[in-house]
């Protein structure tokens, strides 16, 4: 039995793929580029066909249509980005000069959102005209007829295997690169809304510092009001008992003046009285005085009386005798007394 060998039939592709040209942008272009692309970040919503058109929109903004296709556009963006996070984000032991590359600080602020608004805003025009044809390569299809000796000798049909290429190269692609913008896009919001729960973080955190400022200085003020509280209840119970020591030395003078005027007041009679007793002694005295005259002149001279003087119409009173010391008049009686009883003897 001979076994026919059957040859494959189109197991190559049916063009050969032609080499793309890459546009070399300058740098002035660039920087109008990831302008353009961070202002109208809102054109890559992730949906189907909307990277394409507005990477096109960008393109034709641009005049590079005829230049550039949307697919290189797109692979031109994501190796900025690439390079600038190899740049910031450099592998451990791997020592990086990030300002040796001359877009570093555009992509920076592109990245961190400083760029929003720094370029107009497009519109996209879903239309194929005008711009750079995109190629698309052709589904492969191999087929081969394998004939098994088994079908040759049960005189069976000959089985035909069709291998199918793969899908198509762009669309998957676009789909990778509305993936990858739509992660970026996500990722930009997050980070705007990190930046912004920061802020807030860092604003709280000063307001409470200040707060707690307040509240510091609020209780110096509350201990520094206790404290004189404190001293003003010191002084008011100091003058409580200052009022009452003024009190009892009031109450205490008020005693002394009406002791003072009660002792006056006795002394006063007192004095009267002395008086009165003073006048009626010398009176009693000077009548003493009179008799033991008389008695010593009735001893001197006996049987001879005193000569009265002649009243003075004009002052009845009687005039005064010479004066004699009571010790003297004394001595002169003993002494006459005396001589009266030798005499009789």
């Amino acid at each position: 039995m001979e076994i026919e060998d059957h040859s494959y039939a189109g197991t190559t592709y049916d063009k050969v793929n032609p080499v793309e040209f890459t546009y070399k942008m300058s740098a002035n272009e660039i920087e109008e580029f990831v302008k353009l692309r961070v202002s109208n970040h809102y054109l890559f919503s992730g949906r189907r066909n909307t990277s394409m058109w507005a990477w096109r929109a960008i393109l034709k903004h641009m005049g590079l249509q005829h230049k550039m296709t949307h697919s290189q556009a797109s692979k031109k963006w994501e190796n900025l980005k690439k390079r600038y996070k190899d740049l910031k984000n450099p592998p451990d032991g791997v020592k990086v000069f990030p300002e040796t590359w001359p877009y570093f600080s555009l992509i920076k602020d592109a990245m961190e959102g400083r760029l929003e608004s720094s370029a107009p805003i497009l519109k996209t025009l879903p239309t194929n005209g005008d711009f750079l044809p995109i190629y698309k390569p052709k589904k492969r299809k191999a087929s081969m007829v394998i004939n098994s000796p088994v079908a040759l000798l049960a005189g069976g049909p000959e089985i035909e295997v069709s291998l199918n290429g793969g899908e198509d190269e762009e669309a998957v692609q676009d789909e990778g690169s509305q993936g990858m913008d739509h992660m970026d896009n996500e990722r930009q919001v997050m980070e705007r809304e990190k930046r912004v729960l920061e802020r807030e973080r860092l604003v709280l955190q000063r307001e409470r510092a200040v707060l707690d400022r307040e509240v510091a200085a609020l209780d110096r003020d509350r201990a520094s009001l206790e404290r004189e509280r404190a001293t003003i209840e010191r002084e008011k119970a100091v003058m409580e008992r200052e009022r009452a020591m003024v009190e009892r030395d009031r109450d205490a003078v008020s005693r002394d003046r009406l002791a003072l005027e009660q002792e006056k007041a006795r002394l006063e009679k007192v004095k009267e009285r002395t008086e009165e007793v003073t006048e009626e002694s010398s009176m009693v005295n000077n009548a003493d005085v009179l008799d033991r005259k008389e008695r010593f002149l009735n001893l001197v001279t006996p049987g001879t009386s005193v000569p009265e003087a002649p009243e003075d119409p004009e002052n009845p009173e009687v005039p005064d005798a010479p004066e004699i010391s009571p010790e003297a008049l004394d001595a002169s009686l003993g002494v006459v007394s005396g001589m009266r009883g030798s005499s009789s003897s």
